[in-house]
């Protein structure tokens, strides 16, 4: 399936070094103005080589509409788009063809097709993920007109964690660093981290945090269609996500329910809760308190360091990656993630029977 969203609708095509990627989106309001400046801003904040912790791959990421806009504004009609590639070197991949990359898809792809684009890792690299940035940049902005806002941040790499709460982090600084985490002091620690991972020709992971406020009472449905069960779909797909937690998540197992429980309150006439371990959702529907989430990254699978694998005929080899990889995918992924969370919520804002665009 290459398609993502029932009523908002995502469908994206291309590999890593094919000659671009791109994408169609269906089911976008119509008369809607779209500010093409911020879509690009946000693909900046995604694409390679935009510092010196991220993969040198130099690809501007420039998106070209195709249709579905004019004067500025959505027709109604599918918008179409593409992201040219740049900036490939097919031949850093010659030497591993026949081999399967460990913890990469190259195996999976290969036994499941019998046949697979081994350059960069073809439709199962990330670099799918910037047309998912372009539809995700407008659902903010069709978001943001009904006081919908979402932002993530790099809550943690490795052991280094930003253990403040949320409601005291300045989220104005989020892109005040390469590493955008909130925090300096401990990006600057951060940073350095990364670049000694990167010097040892390794690899390693984190958390991005997000949160989204504004959401009204009513989003979500019981059962299959609940609002946490598609936004975890929504994380698992982007490449390298290991984990999600909603609210409270795996620390809840520490609380008694006696803790846990949100209780009611009204507040200036309206019904809110006095805590909000639920992340702003109770039996899959929003409660209107602020939705927050961890997402957790796997350390990238490319690494310079020899390592042990097989090949296609099943013979045992040695491997060594060659190219250019992130030592850390984290930092670039907080626009996917904002990204991926604005999908949901736009389409689970469309097909809402409670609240209106």
């Amino acid at each position: 399936m290459n398609s993502f969203g029932d009523i908002f609708r995502l469908t994206t095509f291309g590999e890593s070094h094919g000659k671009a990627i791109g994408g169609i989106i269906d089911g976008c309001p119509a008369n809607i103005k779209i500010d093409i400046a911020e879509v690009q801003k946000q693909l900046d904040r995604r694409k390679p080589g935009q510092s010196s912790i991220s993969t040198q791959r130099k690809e501007e990421d420039t998106v070209d509409f195709l249709s579905g806009l004019f004067e500025g504004k959505t027709l109604g009609t599918p918008i179409g788009f593409i992201i040219p590639n740049k900036d490939q070197k097919s031949k850093d991949y010659g030497s591993i063809k026949d081999q399967f990359r460990p913890s990469h898809a190259d195996f999976t792809y290969q036994e499941k097709y019998g046949i697979r684009d081994y350059r960069g890792g073809g439709r199962s690299s990330a670099r799918e993920t910037a047309c998912r940035v372009v539809a995700g940049a407008i659902a903010q902005q069709i978001l943001a007109n009904k006081g919908i806002k979402i932002q993530a941040f790099v809550n943690q790499i490795a052991h280094l964690q930003l253990t403040d709460d949320y409601h005291d982090i300045d989220l104005n600084r989020i892109d005040d660093n390469i590493v955008r985490c909130p925090s300096a002091e401990l990006a600057d620690e951060m940073i350095e981290f990364v670049k000694s991972i990167k010097k040892q020709g390794d690899s390693v992971g984190g958390v991005v945090k997000c949160r989204i406020t504004g959401t009204p009472v009513g989003l979500g449905a019981p059962v299959f269609d609940k609002l946490n069960a598609d936004l975890a779909k929504a994380m698992f797909s982007i490449n390298a996500v290991k984990g999600f937690e909603l609210g409270s998540g795996f620390g809840s197992v520490l609380m008694k329910g006696s803790e846990h429980n949100d209780e009611f309150e009204v507040v200036e006439n309206k019904i809110k809760t006095k805590t909000n371990f639920s992340g702003g959702i109770q039996g899959g529907i929003s409660n209107g308190e602020d939705i927050y989430f961890n997402v957790a990254f796997k350390p990238v699978a490319t690494i310079f360091k020899k390592q042990n694998t097989v090949d296609k005929l099943g013979n045992e080899v040695e491997m060594q990656a060659e190219g250019r990889h992130d030592p850390c995918v984290v930092p670039r992924a907080v626009p996917i993630v904002e990204s991926m969370a604005a999908l949901v919520m736009l389409d689970h804002l469309l097909k809402s029977q409670t609240v209106h665009i």
